[in-house]
């Protein structure tokens, strides 16, 4: 019945994990949980913010993961956030898709290129109550992730097909 949240990011500035850890601390559920992959510079301040708010057993930092232990990563998430307040198209919104996972992303850069209300919740940069409704719905609902999660595979292959990608570059040149 537990359900998993994962953001995979450097833990870095402009990342959003502090949106995150505001959205976990408001939240009543004990069900739901936070997977933090990857690594960088402020994992000890992060640490110290999820003790400091007493989210010790509902966090788990895996630290930097090898490119080929994310599709296992993305297996086991339920819903993925990425609350980034700056990128390009985030290689980890369409991983999460094609793994047949909703998303939840701040509607940054190239966000909406992927993510709508067919594929997850698309948010205002820094709208942690609207993150954590997100995440509280979704968690809430097994057959609307899975509605979005379809969703979003298809989309994904459709649009990232490698075929129809070289025929995309190919006009352009």
């Amino acid at each position: 019945s537990d359900v998993l949240v994962t953001q995979v990011s450097r833990l870095a500035e402009l990342k959003g994990h502090e949106f995150i850890l505001a959205a976990a601390a408001a939240m009543d559920s004990e069900n739901i949980h936070f997977c933090f992959v990857g690594d960088g510079h402020l994992r000890r301040d992060i640490e110290l913010e999820i003790a400091r708010r007493g989210l010790g057993g509902r966090f788990h930092l895996t630290g930097l993961l090898a490119p080929e232990q994310i599709p296992a990563i993305m297996h086991a998430t339920d819903i993925l956030v990425h609350c980034s307040l700056r990128e390009g198209l985030a290689r980890t919104l369409p991983q999460a898709m094609l793994s047949g996972r909703p998303v939840v992303s701040f509607d940054v850069d190239g966000a909406r290129e992927v993510v709508d209300a067919d594929t997850g919740v698309l948010l205002a940069p820094k709208d942690v109550a609207g993150l954590k409704l997100a995440i509280e719905t979704l968690a809430g609902s097994p057959e609307l992730r899975a509605r979005l999660g379809a969703t979003g595979r298809a989309r994904c292959m459709e649009c990232f097909d490698h075929n129809r990608m070289v025929e995309n570059i190919e006009k352009a040149y």
